[in-house]
């Protein structure tokens, strides 16, 4: 019991050693470096490390460009499958021995603990096979993960889940810091896909592995009952073989099933090639998991082939040889890392926080906590700090090499830099690699990135268990006998759309016509039943009802329910079935005939430009023919009167007078095209006056209500309230709800000044039939809201995504609109062709128009005016009784300029 006690001070005692005195040789470079081991030999993974190890110190030892003369030797302890007590003995042996590295250990909850004795004695661990993410050089700083953090690994695994499209999923684990910690990571990893773990299974910790298989019976039975079959195993590799075996002898390795393995399969896979032709390939058929990426290369070919050869036959193990696997090759390249550090601490290479002529020697101090043990049988008094620890890791850390898993390179964690996985398919007596992830780009089908022309963002083609290569839904109905509780509003009014069929619990309308419409087409059937949500006196709040999925009192809700932004917040809707914005009805009347229809199709504004624009082109003809044609010359008053008549004779093309210049024709071209257009339009408008059936309202839209105080009808239980109150400001005490057509309808015909309302505001699948058989009511204005109904889902549901899909197919083949025409279509009484208000024709529908007319006549002008002065200097200047007018009499200047252009020409 003392003993255990002292274990304890040792592990967790974290104060600074005390200073003591040296008790090492002092030389510049040692003769003999120790490094120590901590396996499991017996293990898949140990025994491969422990010859990759050894291996990694024969070839350090024989090459003379490392360590210049110091022996590197390996002292490796045996933890036989026991990651706790013996695990912190043989950290503590090797303590004794003046280590001043720790390769290992292999578990990761024996190096939580055994990072406690490495801060206090600042000896580094470097671990090949510990991928916890939760050890962090926060807590452990003399810890280093030679190999990929499980982090990375849940990262890629929560990429191939949201890849497919699946949104929960199933973990299977050793409830030890392992396997807690990595579906903790994987948590995260999903949740940032908005997925999530649905179920969790852990399985007690047994050293072992003598989990029965009664156990592992029961813990899948329960899985079966479950709605998701996306499993995600996360074990040791034995008890992992043994999950999936029982697997299939329940039927759950077949269709439908998707099983993932992290890398514990893979290596299983590599280390023992004798598993291909066995029995045990047939239960795990179909199976996804993950390599650790290690690229190819000339020095890890040269490896594997020593390996295959000669390096397996040193090993006597009663299965035969085994396989090397991934954590084999990084067991061998963390051996070079200690390697490479030692090497750079030995020469005096840059060290910012010791420049000291320490830096070559290797000192320990006695550490004077550990004095009060002395006298023990375990000598622990025995061990010393290693002063040279902090300078040993930060060249660990600054390491950049080159070994035969890639890149030897660590971040300020110690942590590998760009981590990397293959993703992998157990197809038939082998494997088919499918893709690749990394944390720069995550999945993609070539080994470079993405973008380099021979790979692409995904994955290749998946065997499937059940041998097939259609994607699995990825859940089913749970398979413990219980119903969907459909929620289904208990509606008062409006039965078109949802209603009670009396004497029953079932429900009929259109709304119920179309979901089970949508149920036809999906590929499985769903058990539900509809669960009536309402007084029935009252309409219920469709926001209440939508609440109740969030409690899980009901699993979905159909009905009336209108997509809105903070519903979607709550819940998942599928694709709207039905269009439904808001309107505005109010009480319309016709329109009566008056004797100035005809002023009606223009504005005034209208008729003010054009009839300006019938003078200004008649001066400008004028102008343009008077030199030349008699019928534009004469009297002033008889020129008055040509220029009024020919300008409006052309409104109807009645124009006697000829004319005879270009520019004049051009002009009157460009104008009888402008007039052409002008009457075309005012026929137009004048004869839909006259004949379409004209509606009028004091209510113009959503506009005028907002501006007066007038009492404005809703129906209850709808999101109008909230959305006008919050979009438009109108204060709620002029909201007044309703629950029944009738009193819609006896709301309207009160009106404002009597105790109703002045409009109605709801949506327009309602109003229209409301108005089907009212015509002395309308819509007035435009729809001023975009909404849909849809069917509501709890957040993340798939059904959601699948009814979508059903919706959208319901739509194609013209069955959704069957089903509008059977509920909805309109009887006798319809708006249709009636026109509320009068549309008028604006100058801003013409001002093209008005513009082409414009240039053309001060083009014109301006050709003429250049024309008669060219023709009017000529003509002074041939003169031989006259001359030119002087600069200083300008007056007779223009005089005679306006004679000339007032006679006629010849």
């Amino acid at each position: 019991m003392i003993k255990v006690w002292v274990l304890v001070i040792v592990m967790f005692y974290n104060g600074f050693p005390s200073k003591g005195t040296s008790n090492c040789n002092n030389v510049t470079r040692p003769s003999t470096v120790n490094v120590g081991a901590i396996l499991s030999f017996n293990s898949t993974i140990g025994g491969v490390a422990k010859i990759a190890i050894q291996a990694a110190v024969d070839d350090i030892n024989s090459n003379a460009t490392i360590l210049n003369g110091t022996k590197f030797n390996i002292s490796m302890q045996d933890t036989k499958f026991s990651p706790g007590f013996l695990g912190i003995i043989d950290s503590l042996i090797l303590m004794e021995k003046g280590t001043v590295a720790i390769i290992g250990p292999q578990y990761s909850e024996m190096a939580h603990v055994i990072s406690h004795i490495a801060n206090e004695m600042q000896v580094p661990l470097l671990s090949f096979a510990a991928t916890d993410p939760t050890l962090t050089s926060l807590q452990f700083p003399y810890f280093v993960r030679t190999t990929q953090s499980d982090l990375y690994q849940m990262s890629a695994v929560a990429d191939i889940v949201d890849h497919f499209q699946w949104r929960d999923v199933i973990a299977i684990f050793i409830d030890d810091d392992h396997g807690r910690n990595g579906v903790a990571a994987l948590g995260d990893k999903l949740a940032e896909k908005r997925c999530k773990i649905s179920y969790k299974v852990p399985f007690r910790p047994n050293n072992n592995n003598n989990i029965s298989e009664e156990e592992i019976n029961n813990a899948l039975f329960k899985i079966a009952l479950m709605e998701s079959r996306v499993i995600v195993v996360h074990i040791v590799a034995d008890l992992g073989l043994k999950v999936l075996k029982v697997a299939q002898s329940l039927s759950m390795m077949g269709s439908g099933y998707v099983w993932i393995a992290t890398d514990w399969l893979s290596t299983v896979l590599d280390s023992n090639p004798s598993l291909s032709t066995s029995s045990a390939m047939n239960d795990i058929q179909g199976v996804i998991t993950l390599r650790m990426y290690t690229p190819d290369s000339e020095l890890k070919r040269k490896f594997v082939s020593r390996w295959n050869n000669n390096l397996t036959l040193k090993m006597n193990h009663q299965e035969g040889p085994f396989g090397l696997n991934t954590f084999g090759l990084y067991a061998y390249d963390t051996v070079w890392v200690i390697a490479y550090a030692l090497d750079a601490l030995f020469s005096g290479g840059n060290n910012n926080n010791n420049n000291n002529n320490n830096n070559h020697n290797i000192l320990f101090s006695n550490d004077s906590s550990l004095n009060l043990l002395r006298g023990d049988s375990l000598h622990l008094d025995t061990m010393g700090v290693f002063i040279n620890g902090s300078t040993l890791l930060q060249k660990i850390l600054e390491v950049n090499q080159t070994g035969l898993t890639g890149r030897m390179m660590f971040d300020l964690d110690g942590n590998l830099l760009n981590p990397s996985y293959e993703i992998i398919n157990v197809i038939g007596t082998g494997v088919r690699r499918i893709g690749y992830w990394s944390e720069s780009y995550g999945l993609h089908t070539g080994e470079e990135v993405p973008n380099d022309g021979n790979s692409s963002e995904g994955l290749y083609g998946v065997i499937w268990p059940g041998q097939t290569t259609q994607t699995p839904r990825g859940w089913v109905f749970a398979s413990n006998g219980r119903h969907l509780r459909i929620g289904v509003p208990l509606r008062v009014s409006y039965h078109e759309f949802v209603s009670r069929i009396e004497g029953t619990d079932m429900f009929g309308g259109y709304c119920i016509d179309v979901f089970f419409a949508a149920l036809n087409v999906l590929p499985y059937t769903i058990p539900y039943k509809f669960v009536s949500f309402g007084n029935g006196r009252t309409n219920p709040l469709n926001s209440e009802l939508l609440h109740q999925i969030t409690i899980g009192a009901f699993d979905a809700v159909i009905g009336d329910i209108t997509i809105t932004t903070n519903r979607s917040k709550i819940v998942d809707f599928t694709q709207p079935y039905i269009e439904s914005g808001l309107v505005v009805v109010a009480p319309i009347k016709e329109l009566k005939s008056s004797a100035w229809a005809f002023l009606i199709p223009f504005t005034p504004m209208m008729w003010f430009v054009t009839g300006m624009l019938f003078l200004i082109v008649g001066v400008v003809v004028w102008i343009l023919e008077r030199p030349f044609n008699d019928d534009f010359r004469g009297p002033i008053r008889r020129q008055l009167v040509t220029i009024i008549w020919f300008s409006f004779s052309t409104l109807v093309f009645a124009h006697k007078e000829k004319t005879v210049s270009t520019l004049g024709r051009l002009v009157l071209i460009i104008w009888l095209f402008v007039v052409l257009i002008l009457s075309s339009s005012y026929t137009a408008s004048l004869t839909s006056i006259l004949t379409v059936e004209k509606l009028s309202s004091p209510v113009k839209g959503i506009e005028s209500l907002v501006v007066n105080n007038d009492r404005i009808g809703i129906m209850s239980g709808t999101y109008a309230e909230n959305y006008l109150s919050e979009v438009f400001n109108i204060h709620r005490s002029r909201l007044v709800p309703f629950n029944s057509l009738s009193e819609f309808e006896k709301a309207l015909k009160d009106g404002q000044d009597n105790g109703g309302v002045a409009a109605i505001i709801a949506e327009r699948a309602y109003m229209e039939l409301f108005l089907s058989t009212r015509c002395q009511f309308g819509i007035v204005g435009q729809e001023f809201t975009k909404m849909g109904w849809g069917f509501a889902f709890p957040r993340d549901s798939p059904l959601a995504i699948d009814m979508s899909t059903a919706i959208l197919k319901l739509s194609e083949n013209g069955d959704l609109q069957r089903i509008h025409d059977k509920w909805l279509t309109r009887s006798a009484c319809s708006s249709e062709g009636a026109k509320q208000g009068i549309d008028r024709l604006e100058t801003k529908s013409f001002w093209g128009l008005f513009l082409l007319i414009g240039i053309a006549c001060l083009i014109a002008l301006l050709c003429y005016l250049i024309r008669m002065t060219y023709r009017f200097r000529r003509h002074y200047s041939n003169s031989t009784n006259l001359e030119v007018p002087s600069s200083s009499s300008c007056s007779s200047c223009l005089k005679s300029f306006f004679s000339f252009v007032n006679e006629k020409e010849k």
